[in-house]
């Protein structure tokens, strides 16, 4: 018998332009197999994927992302539909024996389809968010077959206004489609709009029944001590006789190392009529104090494994289906203190601190191990939600099962926008797209694919706009919550929960109504620009309680900008100084092709970056740049957690990450570098923050947390240019009372007598018992009416460091254990300029290193001292790691994860880092860490 299953057909296929073809899909299937050849038209296809990552792929057309050639490659609206629809080619193999049935499965195709299978056409419907399912059981060859599609771009792709626009001419709003594609003001337009098979494509081999997209909905009762898993399925009977079947359910946990615990294992008969559709609702399975899955930040992921299988009498195993699951319970309500929407995870409140985010390719080449780099840059950033933004796409079902493991919630809205359906300029499309049956039909279908996952929170109609009235109703009778997820309570007299479209999780108009925004739908989001540190913590700052956009800068490093333009994009912006003192920055015409966001605002903020000095060249713009990302991004999370529940109840960034070389907001770039934002982030959103109030200058704690914090203390310390420490106070805390802020004290330096105009601050939150570091917070700061210049001159100090790096290798797989320690100490500099009869090495350093091999030669120990004469911080330290064998310009290796990254140091302090990633196929010579800093611009090897 064939093993019951799927298999994905994800390789082996060809790509030709339609009207470079001369046969057609019966005779490409049958007699004429298309071929690769110097003389052919077929190329090698992206699958999944879209046209352009097809074209792009074979070199036919330039990258799109590299400087301007995206000007180069013809738009769709200048070609036509023609020129974007593509033939895709592919052979197959899929033995089958008797009363077993095939099924050719497709996730998703953008936009409508023709399916050849051995000269068999089907057409398919259209739409780029729902799936489709061919029996294709009678039509499939003993040993080799063939299987032609030809794709057809969106119906409406529209126009590219000559300044750009968001969504373009909004013609793509009559589609149901992604809508970026277009333009927006942060992506250039996308030439083929997406056109493609652009998610999987997969047989399925099963006996005469079938699953079809089982619910799972947990309930929980005494304190979450008691839960119910309900469990409906849909069960086809694809043979003429009535099928006699058991269906099981098995759910296991697993424990330590690899072991498995089967919790539950449960069988129930049913008939089903030949050729008949049942719903089969199991019997409630009893769990007594399951693990809860909880968000990043509050607890353990914990998932359970639920496999379903159907036995058929007299044919044996006809089908099965496996889903992790997490036993959790979302709710949200309209916050009575703040206005803003509160979300409670397992009955405990969440402060939500999130982003928005767009997918995470613009070409849609999406992969498993690009969605588990995304969302574990996400959970290492300390976020708990997502925003999957409406002109984007319905993510995936391999982002959500990321998401389910590293704890962040997902938001996800519906294909409307303000901008394209009926509130942009022009206005157009107010009634949204044309075939409304056709959207809710990709609603219903989306629902069915993502609604087990843990990790999705809620459902909102569209971005700053709601769907048009009979889709919006539709939506609210669809997706309206369980009886139980409202009253608490599971009567007799309600049905089971599995057995509605989802049930469990609240659906909201739209991104600004109902507790997001003003909850009226008024344009209450943003601002997307640079901000002054001090204002978010400010009374006057954003009024509402939920802010589901907030954006500002986001320049990478200089190696990503040399790495996505000639040297033409490497011209750094002029500084145009106006009348009123304000400088308006003149970025070159490939960073405004790139969307590149100022570091200034003429007439609201002066310009953060010459708040450092005038940046001599792209490495020390893109540095200074990194000082503001930092401070910019800590400022903003540290904010509004600064009013947690007074004022505030959430907010998300606008936005994580860009689908393409983008120069503004972002954490990480395209190339998957993070920026100095990303740590700064990091800091202010871990669990229990010890922060400072830019605006009051005090000290603060936040516990986001449900565990009091008992017999802790506050360690304030300023650190001048000189190395001295010219102020330091301890603050006794008796406790922090979890899910709260504490107001500590005022730090009073800047009141003191002869403040220095530019300096330092340590703050450090530990326990009193053993002095374990709790929270550390690292500030560099100036007086009123100062700048940072000071700091230029500060290069120049030479501050000795000793780096011992642990490193274990795992096949291609790296594991560093890095200790960084400041070795000098305060107050040396006053006797820096001679010691014993010695001149001091001055502007000189001395850089010693050694190596210890293990036994193990998957280990291995190094240690790196440069030295120094100078007492001081090592200033803003930041780790990369590079191949050491490639002859690229651009020697990263991409990506990778660090505990923490551009970090500064204190004399005497030490602290401990952790660098993973994977060395690139092929190589030989191990990777080269190397570590730079302000005061070290050149940087140096400590490992490799």
């Amino acid at each position: 018998m064939a093993e019951i299953g799927k298999t994905v057909l994800d390789s082996g296929w060809l790509a030709a332009r339609s009207t470079e073809v001369d046969v057609d899909g019966d005779q490409l299937t049958t007699t004429n197999p298309p071929a690769l050849g110097p003389d052919s038209r077929w190329m090698e296809a992206v699958v999944p994927g879209t046209v352009l990552g097809t074209l792009v792929k074979n070199k036919a057309v330039p990258d799109p992302f590299y400087g301007l050639e995206n000007e180069a490659i013809t738009d769709i609206a200048d070609s036509g539909r023609d020129y974007y629809t593509f033939w895709f080619f592919t052979n197959f193999q899929c033995k089958r024996l008797r009363n077993q049935y095939v099924h050719l499965n497709f996730r998703a195709i953008n936009y409508s389809a023709e399916v050849y299978v051995n000269g068999h056409k089907t057409v398919l419907p259209k739409g780029m968010f729902r799936r489709h399912t061919l029996d294709v059981t009678d039509i499939l060859h003993s040993e080799n077959n063939s299987l032609a599609v030809i794709v057809h771009p969106p119906d409406h792709p529209g126009t590219i206004p000559p300044k750009g626009g968001q969504g373009g001419d909004h013609e793509i709003g009559k589609d149901v489609a992604a809508q970026y594609v277009e333009g927006w003001d942060w992506i250039c337009p996308i030439r083929d709009r997406n056109t493609g098979i652009w998610d999987e494509v997969s047989i399925s081999v099963t006996g005469p029944v079938r699953i079809i997209d089982p619910h799972l909905v947990s309930t929980f009762f005494d304190h979450y001590k008691r839960a119910y898993l309900h469990v409906t399925a849909e069960l086809e009977n694809k043979s003429t006789w009535n099928a006699d079947c058991s269906v099981n359910i098995q759910i296991t946990a697993e424990l330590e190392n690899g072991v498995c615990l089967v919790e539950h294992l449960q069988t129930e008969n049913v008939l089903i009529p030949a050729k008949g559709h049942i719903q089969h609702t199991f019997k409630p399975l009893f769990f007594y104090k399951p693990e809860l899955w909880w968000p990043n930040g509050m607890g353990k992921q914990n998932l359970y494994d639920i496999l379903i299988t159907v036995v058929v009498k007299e044919f044996g195993e006809s089908d099965s289906w496996m889903q992790p699951f997490g036993f959790r319970k979302i709710e949200s309500v309209i916050d009575s203190a703040t206005g803003g929407r509160l979300f409670k995870i397992n009955g405990e409140p969440i402060f939500i601190r999130g982003g928005n985010w767009i997918l995470s390719d613009g070409l849609l080449r999406l992969s498993k191990e690009r969605y588990r780099t995304d969302i574990k840059f996400h959970a290492d950033m300390n976020m708990n939600m997502i925003r999957c933004w409406g002109g984007g796409l319905a993510e995936r079902p391999d982002f959500y099962h990321f998401c389910d493991i590293y704890g962040l919630l997902v938001w996800q809205e519906f294909w409307i926008t303000g901008d394209v359906d009926g509130r942009g300029d022009p206005v157009s499309n107010p009634n949204g797209p044309l075939d409304h049956e056709l959207f809710l039909l990709c609603a219903r279908d989306t629902v069915k694919l993502l609604r087990n996952h843990p990790s999705l929170a809620l459902w909102v109609g569209g971005n700053e706009q709601v769907p048009p009235k009979d889709i919006n109703e539709a939506l609210k009778q669809d997706l309206r919550l369980h009886p139980y997820f409202k009253t608490h309570m599971l009567s007799d007299e309600d049905s089971d929960p599995s057995v509605y479209l989802d049930g469990t999780r609240v659906y909201i108009q739209g991104s600004m109504w109902d507790g997001f925004a003003d909850g009226k739908g008024n344009f209450t989001d943003g601002p997307y620009e640079i901000q002054y540190p001090e204002d978010f913590f400010k009374d006057t700052y954003y009024k509402y309680g939920f802010n589901p956009e907030i954006g500002s800068v986001g320049m990478p490093v200089a190696a990503t900008i040399r790495a996505t333009m000639p040297p033409e994009g490497w011209e750094i912006p002029l500084f145009k100084k106006g009348l009123d003192g304000f400088v308006e920055e003149v970025p070159n015409r490939m960073w405004d092709y790139h969307k590149y966001i100022p570091y200034s605002k003429p007439g609201k903020v002066h310009d953060q970056i010459l708040m450092y000095g005038t940046p001599e060249n792209l490495d020390d713009f893109c540095l200074k740049a990194q000082l503001v990302n930092y401070i910019q991004y800590r400022a903003l999370f540290e904010g509004w957690s600064s009013r947690m529940w007074t004022k505030y109840t959430g907010v998300l960034i606008w936005k994580n990450q860009n689908p393409w070389t983008g120069l503004r907001g972002q954490f990480y770039d395209h190339l998957l570098d993070q920026t100095a934002s990303f740590y700064g982030c990091r800091s202010a959103a871990e669990p229990v923050h010890v922060q400072l109030n830019l605006a009051s200058y005090f000290v603060e704690v936040v516990n986001t947390t449900s565990e009091e914090l008992s017999d802790v203390a506050i360690e304030a310390s300023v650190w001048d240019l000189n190395g001295n420490c010219p102020y330091s106070e301890v603050f006794k805390i008796v406790s922090a009372p979890p899910k709260k802020v504490m107001q500590i004290s005022e730090f009073k330096y800047p009141k003191s007598q002869n403040p220095k105009p530019v300096y330092f601050l340590l703050l450090k939150l530990y326990n009193v018992s053993d002095k374990t570091v709790i929270s550390r917070n690292f500030y560099w700061l100036n007086l009123p009416g100062q700048d940072y210049t000071l700091l230029e001159p500060y290069r120049k100090k030479q501050i000795p460091l000793k780096i011992t790096c642990n490193a274990v290798l795992v096949g291609p797989k790296y594991e560093l254990e890095i200790n960084v320690h400041n070795t000098s100490r305060a107050g040396l500099a006053k006797n820096a300029a001679q010691e014993d009869g010695k001149p001091n090495l001055g502007l000189l350093q001395k850089l010693f290193s050694r190596c210890v091999v293990s036994a193990d030669s998957n280990r291995a120990l190094k240690v790196v001292e440069m030295e120094g004469s100078d007492s001081g911080v090592a200033f803003f330290l930041r780790f990369s790691v590079h191949n050491a064998e490639t002859e690229k310009q651009d020697t990263r290796i991409l990506p990778v994860h660090y505990s923490d990254n551009y970090f500064s140091l204190v004399p005497g302090e030490s602290m401990s880092l952790k660098i993973a990633f994977a060395a690139p196929t092929g190589t030989t010579k191990s990777p080269r860490v190397m570590l730079q800093g302000w005061n070290y611009p050149d940087g140096f090897s400590v490992f490799g």
